[in-house]
């Protein structure tokens, strides 16, 4: 039973796709941090599990994912294709409809502060930073591509 846990471990840790995606997101995340720190002079540690942000963690992940399937498997693989087409859903929803979303809730916020002016009523706010700028989204893109690229020649 423990030689079978190692096994899977080994198998996990030299999966070099599933290991450029944890990566990129966690460095992704990672420099929401500092980045987060500069414009708001603040730190805010839950930005480290938050969607939205300086640079785009989806974008990261799947742009690291295709490029590691794509360098693995090929580039006129199946998979590869799936791959960018679902990083590029992934991106276009993140800089679109995600960002969209944070306008609303933007607008909700607004609306309800105002009724509330003038009642007793109690209210969550909407979380208003949901999606990325094309800026936000391209960056997490870059690091996709160089968090892929760098594993390629540590890993092979």
């Amino acid at each position: 039973m423990w030689t079978d846990f190692i096994n899977y471990l080994r198998q996990l840790l030299s999966n070099y796709v599933l290991i450029c995606a944890v990566t990129a997101w966690i460095t992704a995340q990672l420099f929401k941090l500092p980045l987060n720190y500069l414009t708001t002079k603040k730190w805010d540690w839950m930005i480290l599990i938050s969607p939205g942000g300086m640079p785009s963690s989806h974008s990261a992940i799947s742009t690291a994912t295709a490029l590691a399937i794509g360098l693995y498997d090929g580039f006129d693989s199946s998979l590869f294709a799936l791959a960018m087409a679902l990083a590029t859903i992934v991106v276009y929803d993140a800089v679109s409809i995600r960002r969209q979303a944070g306008f609303h809730a933007e607008w909700i916020n607004y609306l309800v502060e105002e009724i509330l002016k003038g009642g007793n009523l109690s209210y969550k706010k909407l979380r208003e930073v949901l999606g990325h700028t094309p800026f936000e989204a391209m960056a997490g893109v870059i690091l996709g591509i160089f968090t892929a690229l760098i594993l390629w020649f540590i890993y092979y």
